[in-house]
């Protein structure tokens, strides 16, 4: 759910995502530039980049008083860094390929849910609103670091591990397959139980999602994206099993989810008659039946 943004209201939809085009590609030269020009290691380098980028579509989310502004960086970041590590160098081997292959099939559906749940700049996520409302004095503080730069952070470990796949071009094994097959499938879980969700939505048949994957769980969803980036850590700790502390992108994504995200939906979701019964029936993440 998206509440309406008063002070852009009247931009329309079309309009809108030229706008949010045209911040993307002024973040993405932004964070361009300043990977070119600053002379450190590449893993800082990119982290500093990507943090320049952050802050160049923060300065639009504030300039349009809406945070979501910033909702799809958590999909296109993922891309921009994996295909500028593909052009950087040039010749691919299958070790490269494979997660290049997986955080685009992921990237590119994840960014085109979110094009096709975006209403315009007029709407903001209700999140997003409702920190707004609770924060008070403390809301810019609250945007920057915890709607911002937070989930830039995460998003940054969580593709680290792929920076050192192209870095280092470590020896193909099978463990590595494994679970680069596993953030695929992942990326199919998550677009199945999108698009089921989508449908609900169009034709409410309850208070509850209870068809398809979302019949035992309330969020297979987020399954799907903690998944997917286990997968990619998971993968490269099988290429380079020394580098193990490459898993903590996939850590802190995990513990966003859990910690935040989840508990802020099912809080949500509470106040509607016959939560504590749904809640009861169904898990948070898995998609199974659960036992009474």
């Amino acid at each position: 759910m998206r509440v309406e943004v008063p002070a852009v209201k009247n931009i329309g939809r079309l309009p809108s995502f030229a706008i949010v085009a045209a911040v993307y590609a002024l973040a993405t030269g932004v964070g361009v530039v300043c990977y070119i020009y600053i002379p450190l290691a590449f893993w800082l380098k990119l982290l500093l980049a990507d943090v320049a980028a952050t802050v160049a579509v923060f300065v639009f989310s504030v300039i349009f008083r809406n945070a979501s502004v910033y909702d799809p960086y958590w999909s296109v970041q993922p891309i921009v860094i994996v295909v500028g590590c593909a052009i950087a160098h040039k010749s691919l081997s299958a070790v490269q390929i494979l997660p290049l292959v997986a955080v685009l099939l992921w990237g590119v559906r994840l960014t085109a849910n979110w094009a096709y749940t975006f209403h315009g700049l007029g709407y903001q996520d209700w999140r997003y609103t409702m920190l707004h409302d609770t924060t008070g004095k403390a809301y810019p503080l609250i945007n920057f670091v915890g709607i911002h730069l937070v989930p830039t952070l995460v998003v940054y470990g969580c593709v680290l591990p792929i920076v050192f796949t192209f870095e280092e071009n470590p020896a193909f094994n099978a463990g590595a397959a494994v679970f680069f097959a596993l953030s695929v499938l992942a990326t199919i879980l998550q677009g199945t139980a999108d698009v089921q969700m989508h449908k609900y939505r169009k034709n409410r048949n309850g208070p509850f999602m209870r068809n398809g994957l979302w019949k035992y769980s309330r969020h297979p969803n987020y399954l799907g994206e903690i998944l997917m980036w286990w997968g990619v850590a998971l993968a490269y700790v099988c290429l380079v099993p020394s580098h193990w502390y490459l898993i903590a992108g996939a850590v802190a994504n995990t513990a966003l989810f859990l910690c935040v995200s989840i508990p802020m939906a099912d809080k949500r979701q509470s106040s509607k008659e016959g939560f504590a019964q749904y809640k009861k029936q169904t898990h948070m993440l898995l998609p199974i039946r659960k036992k009474q």
